[in-house]
């Protein structure tokens, strides 16, 4: 897929990795890029660096993701690429508040499952579109120190490879961006997000700076990737886990303990 001149959407565009797609997409020439956030100052702030479009919505609301789609097709055009990028980490154990699990899950999952429910019918009837779905290595691989964070965001990887085998043949495009750490406000902000331990793991191959990732992004997108690996370990690590399950979780659990000290 090339950038240029598609009209685009980006949730959690108010930092971090979502900022940085909105500034490459800007960069690449697209059409039009619709930077949208919960937090309407920082989506506002996105949007006016980069001569973009700010939106405000929360992606756990369907009522908001229907406003956003239906806006932008009316106001500016069909759109080519929805990266479903926001996320969050809560709930970092089975102990944990209910709520937690649940914006989890709805944050995590179901915004992906909103932005396709109201956007794939579309996108076949114009021949095609594209899906980004922001899910993370977690996804692939677990998180240590993040219970919420690993499961669903295995949820969200089941997702997208749920709508690529199912729509592949009918236009509809799906990459899955699974980084490890990025240096975000999620990793800077609130070591109680994850753990310490859980940041410890995840930045144990180096935390990225979310621009280089988006330029990864721009490049996974391009060749069409159904994975996009900004940390290429996670293949070997992917490798490794299927090959000897059990060998893998025994090894799991060791760096957990070596985190915790034990």
């Amino acid at each position: 897929m090339e950038i240029n001149q598609k009209i685009i959407v980006v949730t959690g565009a108010g930092s971090g990795i979502g900022r940085a797609l909105v500034e490459k997409f800007v960069a690449e020439g697209a059409k039009q890029v619709i930077a949208v956030d919960i937090d309407a100052a920082n989506a506002s702030e996105t949007a006016s660096a980069n001569a973009c479009l700010a939106m405000t919505a929360d992606v756990a609301c369907e009522a908001d993701m229907i406003r956003v789609i239906d806006e932008v097709e009316a106001q500016v055009g069909p759109i080519d690429l929805f990266c479903s990028n926001a996320g969050l980490a809560a709930g970092p154990s089975e102990q944990s508040p209910d709520q937690e699990w649940q914006i989890s899950w709805d944050v995590n999952v179901m915004a992906h499952v909103y932005a396709a429910r109201h956007l794939v019918p579309r996108m076949i009837k114009r021949g095609g579109g594209y899906l980004l779905n922001t899910a993370s290595a977690a996804g692939l691989l677990n998180q240590i120190g993040g219970a919420a964070y690993g499961v669903t965001k295995h949820a969200a990887v089941g997702f997208g490879e749920w709508l690529a085998l199912t729509y592949g043949h009918q236009g509809i495009k799906v990459s899955l961006l699974c980084p490890q750490a990025v240096r975000t406000a999620m990793t800077a902000a609130d070591p109680d997000q994850l753990g310490t331990e859980g940041l410890q793991a995840a930045a144990g191959d180096g935390m990225l700076e979310a621009n280089v990732v988006a330029d990864i992004v721009a490049q996974g997108l391009q060749q069409e990737s159904f994975l996009i690996l900004p940390h290429p370990e996670v293949t070997e690590y992917m490798q490794r886990k299927t090959a000897d399950y059990d060998r893998w979780i025994k090894g799991m659990n060791r760096f957990h303990q070596s985190l915790a000290g034990g």
